[in-house]
């Protein structure tokens, strides 16, 4: 991975330079937004109207969302900053105050699988279905060909077709699904292995009978998981008392599947505004995750949080595709942006990356709701907004007055650091 590196000490120094060199940079949100463009050595372009018109379909304009970066964020030893899309300004300051935390215990750290995307292939009425595996296993290197041949370009790029396995769904039916396992190399892969799907379907319906269904990617690609760890010292979550609040409410989402949805959320919000700024389907992205926590037959939460000797450690696991190339990673000048300022490599280190900001944004709300409760920091930047709505920006609805603004700059100087 390449994201911008140096040492804290050096930040000042190389500012004028143009581009950070680290991800903590106290005080960046007292700065004019030209200052913090000028600091981090990115401007983000527009996206032309007639780029937008051959992204989608019946387009009418461009629907835009702030874009930011969440600071403090160390990840294997390496600094990153992070963009976010998102349209709720505690989410960004809740992940780099949390990051900045789990900084003090040397950063985070994550490893990904190999790009393994799934293409399934659904059959129906096939005859002796409990021994369609064994069809199947007679003919494996005919059909891994086939696949392989659908997307050459894959294979010259070291991917393809790796592995394939068949369960019968319902005996009584004939109905079974063939699951192909594809390296999708960079890319997130999901029209890869539709074309993959799509090309097998007929020789597997000719040699295990029954008749073609669905040919399509599924978006919980268990092959291909993500990982990630931090270690926060007790005393930056204000002591024992701190650390054991978070724990705690590991353990109420674990046994509670209505706070375990909200506590996957938590980790969601900050996962998907980096996806969205990314130019990540993020839909995909969601539904894997959720379908992920509920495998076992009861829904649960994504992360657990433990405190080990004098520190309190959390984990992360979900399967996450993302890409590196093709989709608006393509197209999308501030996508491409927004991936440079990553400085990422791979798709692996963009999906350590995602992951690391969701563990960030499931400790700030775990830490926040078992202390003062989720609305004071919440309100805080909330407030922005509604001095925003209201009628020439000095009062918030209902006639009230605006906040102080030292109480308001006090507020943010807590939350973000």
């Amino acid at each position: 991975m390449g994201p911008v590196i140096a040492t804290e000490a050096s930040a000042s120094a190389d500012a004028g330079a143009g581009a950070a060199t680290t991800s903590r940079i106290p005080g960046f949100y007292r700065l004019s937004v030209a200052e913090r463009r000028d600091l981090v050595g990115l401007a983000p372009p527009d996206l032309p109207i007639d780029v937008a018109d051959r992204m989608s379909e019946n387009v009418i304009g461009r629907h835009g969302l702030p874009l930011s970066v969440a600071l403090n964020l160390r990840l294997n030893d390496r600094d990153v900053l992070v963009p976010m899309a998102v349209e709720e300004p505690s989410v960004v300051a809740a992940a780099s105050r949390a990051a900045l935390r789990v900084r003090a215990g040397g950063g985070f750290f994550g490893d990904a699988d190999p790009p393994i995307m799934t293409a399934q292939v659904q059959l129906d009425a096939v005859p002796h279905p409990d021994g369609a595996a064994a069809r199947l296993a007679a003919c494996r290197d005919e059909i891994l060909a086939i696949g392989d041949a659908a997307i050459p370009s894959m294979v010259a790029r070291g991917g393809g077709c790796r592995d394939l396995e068949l369960r019968v769904l319902d005996a009584a039916e004939g109905m079974v699904v063939v699951d192909l396992h594809v390296h999708v190399g960079d890319a997130m892969g999901a029209n890869l292995v539709d074309t993959v799907a799509e090309a097998t379907a007929p020789a597997l319906a000719a040699r295990l009978g029954g008749r073609i269904g669905l040919r399509i990617l599924t978006n919980l690609p268990l092959r291909r998981r993500v990982r990630v760890r931090a270690s926060v010292p007790v005393a930056e979550l204000g002591g024992p008392s701190g650390a054991a609040g978070v724990v705690r409410a590991t353990r109420f989402a674990e046994l509670d599947p209505m706070r375990a949805v909200t506590h996957n959320k938590g980790i969601m919000n900050g996962i998907d505004a980096a996806a969205v700024a990314l130019g990540q389907d993020w839909r995909a992205i969601e539904a894997g995750a959720h379908a992920f926590a509920a495998l076992g037959g009861r829904y649960r939460p994504l992360s657990s949080w433990q405190i080990e000797g004098d520190a309190l450690v959390g984990r992360l696991e979900l399967p996450l595709a993302v890409g590196t190339v093709g989709g608006a990673t393509g197209v999308h000048p501030g996508v491409r942006a927004a991936l440079a300022l990553t400085g990422v490599a791979s798709a692996g280190e963009l999906a350590m990356v995602l992951a690391a900001a969701g563990l960030a944004s499931n400790l700030a709300a775990l830490h926040a709701l078992a202390g003062e409760g989720i609305q004071r920091g919440h309100m805080r930047l909330h407030r922005r907004r509604l001095e925003a709505a209201a009628p020439g920006g000095a009062a918030a609805p209902g006639g009230a007055a605006a906040p102080d603004a030292s109480a308001h700059q006090g507020g943010r100087d807590a939350l973000l650091g």
